[in-house]
């Protein structure tokens, strides 16, 4: 990921976390959070550059409209808040205590 711009990564993690991760509702959030408009001569090529480096997979919702799905990083997030779980218990007092056995 340390090839991405931070533009691209805003794209990975919003295409993440929206229901139908389409252009115009991608571009919505992403300029929400952003606080800045972006316009299709930025998005588009972005995401296409995600396709064409496999960390997004585009897709064909109708003739008009494409989806862009990331299963993979969805995975990375599910793995690095379960990672991230187990050391706070780890590290919350009392997780010795419970976990011996005497």
């Amino acid at each position: 990921m340390h090839d991405l711009t931070g533009f691209q990564r805003d794209l990975i993690y919003t295409i993440s976390g929206i229901e139908e991760p389409y252009g115009l509702a991608i571009k919505g959030v992403v300029a929400e959070y952003r606080q800045e408009e972006v316009n299709h001569g930025r998005l588009y090529p972005n995401l296409d550059t995600l396709v064409e480096k496999g960390y997004v997979d585009k897709q064909s919702k109708d003739k008009r409209t494409n989806l862009y799905l990331s299963l993979l990083w969805r995975r990375l997030l599910v793995s690095h808040t379960a990672a991230s779980r187990m050391l706070f218990r780890a590290s919350s007092p009392g997780f010795l205590k419970t976990s011996r056995r005497s």
